[in-house]
């Protein structure tokens, strides 16, 4: 659904930085720039909390759980610049399990929300924390920041590592060893 307004602010940006609206190759931009951000933004429209409760499983498992390297891109909160790298989530269960698929739609709703790395971090340990009850929950974000690379002090290739630890990762010093120890491994056969 269109929104004049959108597309009246994307049109005065334009103007702004010395472009002329009416070329032929930016006729389209608003509209264009409009779809590209309620994509980009659609993690508000998702419930976090509903998402881990369409597959909760009982399960005697209580072992750590580590999805790893999922990818994903975010837009800075300060810049509306993108940020993106890949996250790593774990957890132990304590009676319940979450289908693996989840954890990725979870980093995914929080990512496509106007974001800071280290809030992304926090949200995404406390959605599970609070709706699987686990005995503990670990989360790592290694990410590159378009504001830092395109603008700014320009260093390119410049990664910012984040983490949330909850639970018994914070305090059992050999589960949050053994979760580090998993999340740097180097990965094996892949298919």
């Amino acid at each position: 659904m269109a929104d004049s307004s959108f597309k009246q602010a994307v049109t005065t940006i334009l103007n702004h930085i010395g472009e002329d609206e009416k070329r032929e190759g930016l006729l389209d931009t608003p509209t264009r720039v409009e779809k590209a951000y309620e994509y980009m933004c659609g993690g508000y429209k998702l419930d976090p909390v509903e998402i881990l409760n369409q597959a909760l499983f009982s399960s005697t498992n209580n072992e750590m759980v580590l999805v790893r390297d999922i990818e994903f891109y975010s837009l800075c909160e300060h810049h509306m610049l993108p940020f993106f790298g890949r996250a790593s989530v774990a957890y132990i269960p304590d009676g319940k399990v979450v289908g693996l698929s989840k954890i990725p739609r979870i980093v995914d709703a929080f990512a496509r929300r106007l974001q800071i790395q280290e809030q992304l971090t926090e949200q995404i340990a406390d959605a599970i924390m609070h709706t699987v009850k686990p005995k503990g929950v670990g989360v790592v974000i290694s990410a590159r920041h378009m504001c830092m690379e395109m603008r700014g002090v320009e260093k390119t290739h410049s990664f910012t590592n984040t983490s949330a630890l909850r639970g018994i990762f914070i305090k059992n010093s050999a589960t949050r060893a053994e979760f580090f120890n998993m999340v740097n491994a180097p990965l094996g056969h892949r298919y």
